[in-house]
């Protein structure tokens, strides 16, 4: 693939847009011919695993690919044949090689899947570039905020989870060992910190844009509407997880401005982003989604899925080709007011509990991926679900990774969540042991890590 800068990026996102349907189609199928064509010639997993397919061929005639199976072929996978996956996990044991490149060359990013063994990504500088390219020209669904975030000073600052090679962490902490002079203007607080902490690093910084998940964000309007928390941003940006329209509302209600998302993840940048309309319109140009049921049939258009097929165009270091991602989603092709003319998407989104505590007659609330960030750094787990009853009381189902008892990793969860909820000031907790199994809701099949059953 040719070098692109971010500049070159911006134009051909911007050209895209501005190109006739018929160019649009002609643009895909070429970025699809030229990626899978690449990987064959790269990739010895891509060359064996298509070795029955023809020069000319259809996407559907791509065997669909998925998180196991690409790990445990990960030295085959990538296409820079230098690159092992010792090395890397070498490289991710020093966390102060979060944001730097590994071998000067690659930004390692590790996905927060379901599992306690997440996929490990390389982000190259073409894979960064055009990534930073569908940020700058399609982030802001509407001009006029993007006019008073440049007018009030573009300082933006993203309550994430910190401590590991995340892509919201990594790239703002990469971008800052480039150009620390932007410290003023950028910045992240820890998602697992005391909202008390949160809030005081909020008001430090006093941000015009604030980012995070929207569970976290939720835990920060009753801090604004009470006073303790004093920011006034010109736009909220939620990702991670589903956003309600009535947290939607809340939120802009408490801090007076528009609130947004966008539909991403780790292997595929951003997926979609967000039109006025509220639509998540396909970034089609650089990505392929395909709605498709259990067994990777395809879905009609207006028909929920049980799952993607997501094809990234851009990442030629490690190509993502018809790559199953367990998001449940519905396709719409019918016109959209916006004018954007790309398909876009309804989500099912996450759908993780906050769990209330009561500490010496006080309420203290924790958000969901605070909970869920601390359990899956241990390895052991292979899957988990908590359920919060009342009376601090929690309940534990897990099911170990090969070679460990569950007894065992029960132990190490307990340590680990007990010294994560002493941090908040919780400290009387009970935990007990499941003897069931984590599972879906046996009535709408999703699945949730983190219940409130209290």
């Amino acid at each position: 693939m040719k070098k692109i800068g971010i500049f070159k990026a911006m134009f051909l996102c911007w050209k895209y847009k501005n190109t006739d349907e018929a160019g649009q189609a002609r643009i895909r199928k070429e970025r699809l011919y030229k990626l899978v064509s690449y990987a064959r010639r790269n990739s010895p997993y891509y060359k064996t695993l298509c070795k029955n397919i023809c020069d000319e061929f259809e996407l559907s005639d791509l065997p669909p690919t998925n998180k196991k199976e690409l790990m445990s072929h990960f030295d085959d996978w990538i296409t820079d044949r230098s690159i092992k996956l010792s090395d890397i996990n070498e490289f991710m044991k020093d966390l102060d090689n979060i944001g730097r490149k590994f071998k000067g060359d690659y930004l390692v990013f590790t996905t927060s899947g379901s599992t306690g063994n997440p996929l490990v990504m390389l982000c190259d500088r073409n894979t960064n570039n055009v990534m930073g390219g569908i940020s700058t020209t399609r982030a802001f669904a509407r001009k006029q905020d993007l006019l008073a975030y440049l007018k009030a000073g573009n300082k933006t600052i993203g309550v994430f989870a910190t401590g590991g090679f995340y892509l919201g962490n990594s790239s703002v902490r990469s971008r800052l060992l480039a150009m620390p002079w932007k410290k003023k203007q950028m910045a992240v607080t820890s998602a697992l910190l005391p909202i008390s902490q949160i809030v005081d690093e909020l008001n430090s910084f006093q941000p015009a844009m604030l980012g995070g998940y929207p569970t976290i964000l939720e835990l920060l309007i009753e801090e604004q509407k009470s006073g303790r928390l004093r920011i006034a941003p010109v736009i909220i940006m939620t990702g991670g997880e589903y956003l309600s329209n009535h947290l939607r509302e809340k939120l802009s209600e408490a801090f007076q401005c528009y609130v947004q998302t966008n539909y991403s993840c780790t292997e595929g940048g951003t997926i979609a982003c967000e039109c006025s309309e509220q639509h998540f319109h396909i970034n089609d140009d650089w990505v392929i989604i395909e709605p498709v049921d259990k067994d990777n049939r395809p879905v009609p258009n207006g028909v929920q899925s049980d799952k993607i097929l997501l094809t990234n165009l851009y990442n030629y270091t490690q190509p993502f080709i018809r790559y199953e991602v367990t998001d449940r989603v519905v396709m719409h092709h019918e016109p959209c007011a916006c004018g954007n003319r790309s398909p876009w998407l309804t989500l099912e989104g996450r759908v993780d509990d906050i769990i209330t505590f009561l500490e010496d007659g006080k309420e203290i609330k924790i958000a969901p991926l605070a909970i869920y960030a601390i359990l899956k750094e241990i390895h052991e787990i292979q899957r988990f679900q908590i359920v919060a009853y009342k009376d601090n009381k929690l309940e534990l189902r897990i099911n170990p990774g090969y070679g460990h008892s569950k007894e065992e990793v029960f132990e190490a969860a307990c340590i680990a969540l007990r010294r994560f909820l002493a941090s908040h000031g919780i400290h009387h907790v009970e935990i007990s042991l499941s003897t069931e199994e984590p599972k879906q809701h046996p009535q709408s099949g999703k699945f949730k890590h983190v219940i409130n059953a209290g």
